[in-house]
C-alpha cells in the first residue's frame, strides 16, 4: 500500500492504492479515499500513542486487504501531529538502523534492470547527491534501486513526489536539465557544470522533444493506456522547467572550495617557552624567594633627584614661608 494525491477543483485529495501484478505488468488500484483530509482517520487514545480508525481497516479487509501495522503507519505518517511524530520518529529509525541489509541475487538484479529506467537512476542519484554532471551513473550500485521492485509506476512517481519536495526553488530547474540528460545537446566543454550559460531556445526545444518522447514511451508509461497528452506524471516537470529559473551559478565559488579544502593542513602552533618577568630566566616560569631577593638587591637605589626627596624639600619650603 501506498500514499497517493490528486487535485479536484483545485484542492488535493488522499489515497490509499495498492500495486499488484497484472498480465506480466504492474499496476494500481485505489483501496479507501482519505479525502483531504486524511488526519481526521488517526486517533490519539493519550500519550504519545495513536492507532487508525477502525472503517479504514475494515475497508481493506472487505478488499481482501490484510494491513500490516507498520504500512498504514507509512501511509499515515505524514498527517501525525508534530509532536507525536517526532517522539515516535527516534524509535522508528531504531528499528531500521537494526535491520540488516540482504544480499541482491541473480533473479532479483535482472527485475531491478528491468523496473528501474535510466530515468529513475538520473532522479535517484541527484536527489540523493545533487550531482549535476552525473558521468558515474553507471558505477553506482545497484541496490539503491531495490526499492522499485514490485511496485506500479504509479507507486514510483508518487515516491519520487515526495522526495522531490526537498528540492529548493533554485534546483527545480537545474534538476530538470540533469534528469531528462539536455547536456548531450550541446558541444560546450563546461554544458555539464554550467547550464546557466547555455542557449535557452536551443534547450527548450530539445526539452520538449524529451518529454514528449518520455511520454510516449511504453515501458515508462506502464499502466496508463493514453499516449495521445502528456502523462499526468511528467506535468510537474514542465512546470519546474518553465516556471522557474536556474539558481545564480556557483561553478567558481565551488571550485575555489574545493582548491582550498584539498590544501588545508592542520599546523599546531609552535612551542613558546615562558619568559619570566625578571630578566635573566628564560627558561623558569616562576623564580624562588633566594633569586627574588638577590634580583631586587641588584636594583638601582633612587638618587636625589627622585620625587619623594622632590616632594619632601618642597613641603619644607612651603613650612619656612610660612
Amino acid at each position: 500500500m501506498y500514499l497517493a494525491e490528486h487535485t479536484i477543483d483545485g484542492q488535493v485529495h488522499y489515497l490509499i492504492r495498492e500495486s499488484y501484478m497484472d498480465g506480466g505488468t504492474f499496476k494500481s488500484r485505489d483501496l479507501f479515499d482519505l479525502g483531504p483530509y486524511p488526519a481526521r482517520y488517526i486517533i490519539y487514545p493519550g500519550g504519545n500513542a495513536f492507532y487508525i480508525e477502525d472503517t479504514v481497516c475494515d475497508a481493506l479487509y472487505e478488499l481482501g486487504v490484510d494491513p500490516g501495522t507498520d504500512e498504514l503507519e507509512e501511509v499515515f505518517w505524514p498527517f501525525l501531529e508534530p509532536r507525536v511524530r517526532r517522539l515516535v520518529d527516534s524509535a522508528r529509525q531504531r528499528a531500521k538502523g537494526k535491520k540488516k541489509r540482504t544480499p541482491i541475487g541473480p533473479e532479483q538484479e535482472r527485475q531491478i534492470k528491468e523496473q528501474a529506467s535510466t530515468f529513475d537512476k538520473r532522479r535517484s542519484l541527484y536527489l540523493r547527491s545533487g550531482e549535476v554532471n552525473q558521468g558515474r551513473i553507471g558505477n553506482i550500485p545497484i541496490h539503491l534501486y531495490k526499492w522499485v521492485l514490485g511496485k506500479s509506476r504509479d507507486e514510483i512517481e508518487h515516491t519520487f513526489i515526495r522526495m522531490e519536495r526537498c528540492l529548493e526553488p533554485s534546483e527545480r530547474k537545474v534538476y530538470t536539465f540533469v534528469i531528462f540528460d539536455l547536456h548531450r545537446f550541446f558541444t560546450e566543454s563546461w554544458a555539464k557544470k554550467i547550464p546557466q550559460g547555455l542557449n535557452e531556445a536551443k534547450m527548450d526545444k530539445h526539452f520538449l522533444k524529451e518529454i514528449c518522447c518520455l511520454s510516449s514511451d511504453k515501458a515508462f508509461r506502464g499502466e496508463i493506456e493514453d499516449c495521445t497528452s502528456l502523462n499526468e506524471h511528467l506535468i510537474r516537470y514542465a512546470v519546474m522547467f518553465f516556471d522557474y529559473d536556474f539558481g545564480p551559478d556557483t561553478f567558481w565559488q565551488d571550485y575555489v572550495k574545493q582548491f582550498m579544502d584539498a590544501r588545508r593542513k592542520h599546523r599546531p602552533p609552535p612551542n613558546r617557552s615562558s619568559v619570566s618577568l625578571i630578566a635573566g630566566w628564560h627558561k623558569r616560569s616562576t623564580p624562588t624567594r633566594g633569586e627574588l631577593t638577590s634580583s631586587l638587591s641588584d636594583l638601582p637605589r633612587p638618587t636625589t633627584n627622585s620625587w619623594p626627596e622632590r616632594a619632601n624639600r618642597h613641603a619644607g619650603r612651603e613650612n619656612g614661608s610660612r
